[in-house]
């Protein structure tokens, strides 16, 4: 009786049914897998962040299908003090970026059409577009000392029936960017081919190095539709507050997503309202959050020196390090010894879709203590 873009299996896996047995148990667990800032130890400015969604504004509906200019606004600032130019008629709110993802897949897409999108990579790409009667089509990442898009492979996964690629920048859980020459590359795939790009950005702000041949956005593209997505949840630490948005460089494209935006009129008027004052006060946030950030992977490159028989693959930014283990045994196997011995969680990285094995995954943002506790008992 259910429709089949739900076709999926609800059964639990035996790491989550392991982890689900020792929390029962009362067992301390270390999770180095912790990606929400808001049970990560940040401190947030509470009382303003309260006042500022309690603004008397909100009482009344004003539904703008684009979003209201004061927070389309806000977010053009955000940009220009990145130094990019952004007209607040190319920005459209959404509730999350996984909302704008469905946007996109229903503006550019019919039932059977193809998105291209990166592997490894977040696995909600799977969920969305299925749930859109899209399929999904990876594109490989390959790693030689620094990630890098499989161009070749890249252009050998289009088919007539291809109509995005998505590119996120930087990749979740890889932490690379997108380099100059990739990007002159794919404008001319999706020249060739009539595509968009859409290009999700809720990491850009949390770059590790410094690279010249970086594109840190996409909001300044203008040789192909494009589309940059992004969110209060990364930039500001506030996944609960939910307000995304897109910038878009077509307006015919922009016409028609007010046309599907109208029709849900998904984003709530407080948090619009609220939005310039919740951006000013990412500064402090993101403060944090990089010095966290450099600090746990200080700690894990330490402790997976040359010596050592595990190796962290470079990460350019976001919120995520891959550790590569060696092959005696499976992904599956290394988390739950970990889970069962150690009480170590890490994610396999099959969870993130990784081509070969073996890679575990960890998360960059677990409060300091817990992190360094747990490295130190994987190495024992």
């Amino acid at each position: 009786m259910f429709s089949s873009r739900l076709n999926t299996s609800v059964e639990v896996n035996r790491i989550t049914h392991r982890l689900g047995e020792l929390r029962a148990a009362a067992t301390p667990v270390l999770d180095l897998t912790e990606s929400n800032p808001t049970r990560s130890g940040i401190e947030y400015p509470a009382a303003e962040i309260a006042r500022l969604l309690s603004d008397a504004r909100s009482l009344i509906y004003e539904p703008e299908p684009a979003g209201l200019p004061a927070a389309r606004e806000a977010v053009a600032r955000y940009y220009a003090e990145r130094g990019e130019s952004v007209d607040p008629g190319r920005v459209l709110l959404t509730s999350s970026t996984s909302e704008a993802y469905a946007w996109l897949f229903k503006l550019l897409a019919d039932p059977g059409d193809e998105v291209l999108v990166p592997r490894p990579s977040y696995p909600l790409f799977d969920y969305l577009a299925a749930l859109e009667s899209v399929r999904v089509v990876p594109y490989p990442l390959v790693y030689h000392g620094v990630w890098t898009i499989d161009l070749d492979a890249l252009r050998d996964a289009i088919t007539p029936r291809t109509r995005a690629i998505v590119v996120v920048n930087p990749n979740n859980p890889t932490g690379s960017f997108l380099k100059r020459d990739e990007y002159e590359t794919l404008v001319r795939l999706c020249r060739d081919h009539d595509l968009a790009i859409i290009g999700d950005e809720v990491f850009s702000d949390y770059a590790l190095t410094d690279d010249p041949r970086r594109i840190p956005t996409l909001v300044a593209g203008d040789d192909v539709t494009i589309f940059a997505l992004s969110g209060l949840s990364k930039i500001a630490g506030l996944p609960q507050i939910k307000l995304g948005w897109m910038v878009v460089n077509r307006p015919e494209a922009m016409a028609r997503l007010e046309f599907i935006a109208d029709t849900y009129l998904s984003v709530s008027t407080p948090v619009q309202w609220a939005a310039a004052g919740l951006l000013a006060l990412r500064t402090s946030i993101q403060s944090q959050i990089h010095a966290r950030l450099r600090r746990n992977l200080q700690t894990l490159q330490v402790q997976f020196g040359p010596e050592s028989p595990m190796r962290v693959l470079h990460v350019e930014g976001g919120w995520y390090a891959v550790v590569q283990v060696p092959r005696i045994r499976s992904e599956e196997e290394w988390a739950l010894d970990l889970l069962e011995r150690k009480h170590v969680l890490v994610q396999p990285g099959f969870f993130y879709d990784f081509e070969a094995e073996a890679f575990l995954v960890v998360s960059l943002l677990t409060p300091e203590p817990v992190f360094a506790r747990g490295i130190a008992e994987w190495t024992t």
